[in-house]
């Protein structure tokens, strides 16, 4: 597919999001309609039994920037975010949560960072010293945790590979969707495990976040399960790329 200059692909992978997709869907419209005009916002429904693709759809009317992707099946986090990259038209493609934790403002400051620094990728970090972060300690421990699992496994010089707000060329990102096997929420590190490999140029830049469900929700959307399964995801990574020599 060629690739529209200068627009702007934002993938939004999106489970069980009724209560939100259908203000936060607007919500990144109206943002990225103010430093970016050419874009668009590609909404992933990635199986939700609840009402999602409906106000996914309500939104769409609203705008016609709004592309909705759907399945019946719930397949993962990154299924989805592999589904929507192949989906988009953009010069540069863009990762946001659904919940809008983090701005999707964001992107503004990123753009100029990847053409100032001709950079290839630039990735939202909770540990850059700039950041502004209101979220629970227990969430605090957890990515410590895992950026010193990735740090011993990986050897990346990145600090946080799992904020939920990344920006790539289309260019660079796109040989390395073609190759990806991780499904579930260690996509990210397997991207740019590669973009590591393969020389990609990666910055890491502040964000500000900001913990919008509350402490119990929050803490009810993390189950023990599912850590594992990040974690397993993890080890399969380094098995593929390290131990086989890719």
């Amino acid at each position: 597919m060629n690739k529209q200059k200068g627009m702007l692909s934002i993938v939004m992978p999106a489970y069980k999001e009724e209560q939100c997709i259908y203000q936060n869907l607007l919500t990144t419209c109206d943002c990225v309609s103010m430093f970016c005009p050419l874009y668009e916002i590609i909404l992933v429904n990635d199986g939700s039994p609840d009402a999602t693709f409906e106000e996914a759809m309500r939104a769409r009317q609203q705008n016609p920037h709004i592309k909705i992707v759907n399945y019946k099946v719930n397949r993962g986090k990154g299924a989805a975010m592999k589904e929507g990259i192949f989906r988009a038209s953009g010069e540069y493609i863009g990762f946001l949560d659904a919940d809008l934790d983090l701005s999707p403002q964001h992107f503004a400051s990123f753009l100029k960072e990847l053409e100032e620094e001709d950079a290839d990728i630039v990735i939202g970090s909770k540990m850059h010293k700039d950041s502004q972060l209101t979220y629970p300690l227990y969430r605090r421990i957890l990515s410590y945790g895992y950026y010193i699992l990735i740090r011993l496994l990986f050897r990346l010089h990145l600090k946080d590979t799992q904020t939920g707000i990344k920006l790539f060329r289309s260019d660079a990102l796109l040989p390395i969707a073609r190759e990806l096997q991780t499904t579930g929420y260690a996509f990210d590190i397997e991207i740019l495990a590669r973009a590591t490999q393969i020389g990609c140029r990666i910055l890491e830049c502040p964000v500000q976040l900001e913990n919008k469900r509350g402490t119990a929700n929050d803490i009810m959307r993390i189950h023990v399960g599912d850590i594992i399964a990040m974690f397993f995801d993890t080890l399969r990574i380094f098995i593929t790329l390290r131990l086989r020599g890719e």
